[in-house]
């Protein structure tokens, strides 16, 4: 249910704030100052999928929002070829997309993301020499399937409705236990680590 979905995300932030303290204090520093969400942030993300992921509290929200619907794995798919676009060294590419390949395309891979069977043959042919381009076609059409799908339910989910709106009004860090943009001072890094 919404509020299920709900206590799980402030749960998840809760946690995060529990990493935040044992980290150093520069970089609660810079958490705090650089990293605090403004309402305007948050409402383009409505704009377009793309201005979502590209935030990191955006990427960490609908992540949370996936993992509630037992989808992460396309957003893991995503983010994994982002990752491996940015490969430096020839020698790494073939195992990083032999690991990508493996855990999220091949027939029996633990994350499997739903390919049709054109795009799966075309990405496992491009396996045989792979290049930083190997998985775009097939990156592109779960950008799009989340784009369909998922990003529209996330809109409409408390998991961006409550980031959104403001919590109450005339609800202020004195009637409140937890201040509205306290709650969103954490990063995806943070809240992946905690969950």
């Amino acid at each position: 249910s919404a509020k299920d979905m709900k206590h799980r995300l402030g749960f998840l932030l809760q946690k995060s704030d529990s990493c935040d303290y044992s980290s150093s204090q520069g970089k609660k520093e810079k958490i705090s100052s650089s990293q605090r969400l403004s309402q305007e942030e948050v409402r383009k993300w409505a704009d377009s999928l793309e201005n979502l992921i590209h935030h990191e509290r955006g990427l960490a929200a609908f992540r949370a929002f996936l993992k509630s619907e037992y989808s992460e794995e396309n957003i893991e798919f995503w983010v994994s070829c982002e990752e491996y676009k940015k490969t430096k060294s020839p020698a790494k590419l073939s195992p990083k997309a032999r690991k990508i390949y493996d855990e999220f395309i091949s027939v029996q891979a633990t994350k499997e993301v739903n390919l049709d069977s054109c795009t799966r043959e075309k990405t496992s042919h491009n396996m045989l020499e792979p290049t930083l381009s190997c998985f775009d076609e097939a990156q592109r059409k779960i950008f799009t399937l989340m784009e369909k799908d998922s990003y529209r339910r996330f809109l409409k989910s408390p998991y961006y409705l409550d980031l959104v709106s403001p919590p109450g009004a005339g609800c202020g860090p004195e009637n409140c236990k937890r201040n509205h943009t306290h709650t969103l001072d954490c990063n995806s890094n943070i809240i992946s680590q905690c969950a």
